[in-house]
């Protein structure tokens, strides 16, 4: 609506008005010019392009919010620690199961309003402080990007033990998720799906509330390296590059470039400030013996798969020794145990004196029938992450230089029984018990059971834990500990290392 075409129309009567009611007209259209004033601006706001509070980037002509922004169909089930089984997470745990999304928090008084608080400052720098033990969730990009699902986070930890958040940086699809400067990211098309538009955002967040975070990039699976640079990748012997059963292509653990591409990337979020960094699939690929036949690893000159991963993990250590950071490494929770390489390149005594902290992922869901003496693992998650772990003290105990260990655990669910707060609770109570006062949960959606977790304030109840397949009050525990079911346990056959009970297939990813 334009004022000049319209205003005149609406000032200039057609009658000359009388004398006596000159004074009534004056007002009459003094009143309607004011309307018309005020009404234009106000038609140009509502038809706008570019809607959105101080909370959206629909003020950008093509943006969209990352809390609006549709995440993939498998958000974060691509990371090691899900198996394939698990996927799609929104199946294996819908909102309203086990494992239910942290409700937004409303204010006093009401239902949750928008809020048009204006951002911090831009910064390019924050500081952590290492809590004196880490218990920790898994924040997949998408969440981490998204203000609604990272304050709904933010309030979970500030009620509750949580005291870090694991983040993605760059994960099993390639891409980086904030906008990054690392000129190999650029040229391969690693920052075209931006999740993280401001780090200077989520950090100052995390600062803020007192969260420590961690750095998870994912090395070995990465579909944007190889397409850009299917030299580096595995290759097969029949010639091009290996694609294993399932259609993945791998990077290839010996090539150097492929150290120095995730190396700089580390580098880079370490200048920002994040602390620890945490390498994710680190390791060489996991199939069956008649498709690993045909692979062929250019640089590896005869060198053990496991040496190659040591080695990596102690370049990058080094890499990093300039910039302060923790450097950390998820393995196979089978790798506590397993006195041999199950192929994948990770042996306990190989890799846990070059890191600061290793992350066996210790789910019970991911053990064959018989592990520990056990019939039915994932019904026994108190009993499968104690034995683990107490494996992995023992070994460590005997290295040197050894890092500390600190699990991965389960808050989903992959077989029977469902998983909720009692199966999450007895998998932490484990932990405590064997001496390690550190854990980190997992689930692909970064949605998780809060009744699980401490509260600040302590339990109002005893909570109950599963501990020999029974719901018992946590004090309890020893009495059924012994008692456990168990079966004549024999060594699984050659290569079945890490299939979960009743489950066929390869070893769980990561």
């Amino acid at each position: 609506m334009a004022i000049s075409g319209a205003l005149p129309e609406l000032v200039s009567p057609s009658p000359t008005p009388q004398p006596r009611f000159r004074y009534l007209w004056f007002m009459k259209n003094l009143l309607r010019l004011i309307l018309v004033v005020a009404f234009v601006p106000a038609c140009e706001t509502e038809g706008g392009s570019f809607p959105g509070g101080a909370d959206s980037q629909r003020g950008r002509p093509g943006a969209q919010s990352a809390a609006e922004a549709s995440p993939p169909t498998d958000p974060g089930a691509d990371a090691e620690i899900a198996p394939d089984a698990m996927n799609p997470p929104d199946a294996m745990n819908p909102p309203d199961a086990a494992n239910p999304a942290e409700p937004d928090i409303p204010p006093e008084g009401g239902a949750a309003q928008p809020t048009a608080t204006p951002d911090p400052p831009e910064r390019d720098f924050f500081l952590f402080e290492r809590p004196e033990t880490v218990r920790g969730l898994y924040v997949n990009s998408w969440s981490a990007g998204s203000r609604r699902r990272l304050a709904a986070l933010i309030a979970l930890a500030d009620s509750t033990e949580i005291n870090s958040f694991v983040i993605d940086i760059k994960d099993a699809s390639g891409y980086v998720s904030h906008p990054s400067e690392v000129r190999l990211a650029r040229d391969i098309g690693a920052t075209g799906e931006i999740r993280i538009p401001s780090l200077s955002y989520l950090l100052g967040k995390l600062e803020e509330a007192g969260i420590y975070p961690i750095a998870r990039i994912v090395i070995v699976k990465d579909p944007l390296l190889a397409a850009a640079r299917p030299d580096l990748a595995v290759q097969d012997t029949a010639g091009g590059v290996w694609v294993d059963g399932k259609g993945i292509v791998w990077m290839n653990p010996y090539q150097r470039e492929v150290w120095d591409y995730h190396v700089a990337l580390a580098r880079e979020v370490a200048s920002w400030g994040f602390p620890e960094i945490q390498w994710d699939y680190v390791r060489f690929p996991d199939a069956p013996a008649s498709e690993i036949g045909r692979t062929h690893f250019p640089g590896g000159n005869g060198q053990a798969k496991a040496e190659a991963i040591r080695d990596f993990l102690a370049y990058s250590r080094d890499g990093l020794a300039d910039m302060g950071v923790r450097v950390t490494a998820d393995v196979f929770g089978v790798t506590t145990s397993a006195t041999r390489d199950v192929g994948i390149g990770q042996v306990w005594e190989s890799f846990i004196d070059v890191v600061d902290v290793a992350l066996p992922m210790v789910y019970p869901s991911h053990y064959w029938k018989g592990s520990f003496g056990i019939d039915t693992p994932n019904a026994y998650p108190y009993e499968i992450v104690r034995s683990a772990l107490e494996e992995a003290l023992k070994r460590s105990a005997e290295m040197p230089g050894a890092g500390a260990t600190r699990p991965w655990l389960q808050d989903f669910t992959l077989g029977k029984p469902r998983y909720g707060a009692a199966e999450v609770r007895a998998q932490i109570q484990a932990t405590y018990d064997v001496g390690i006062d550190e854990w980190i949960l997992w689930n692909p959606g970064s949605r998780y059971t809060a009744e699980a977790l401490e509260p600040l304030n302590g339990f109002a109840e005893e909570p109950l834990v599963r501990i020999a397949n029974e719901l018992i009050p946590v004090s309890r525990r020893f009495e059924l500990y012994d008692t456990t079911t168990v079966i004549v346990g024999e060594d699984p056959p050659e290569g079945s290392e890490g299939t979960p009970a009743g489950k066929k297939g390869n070893p769980p990813r990561r």
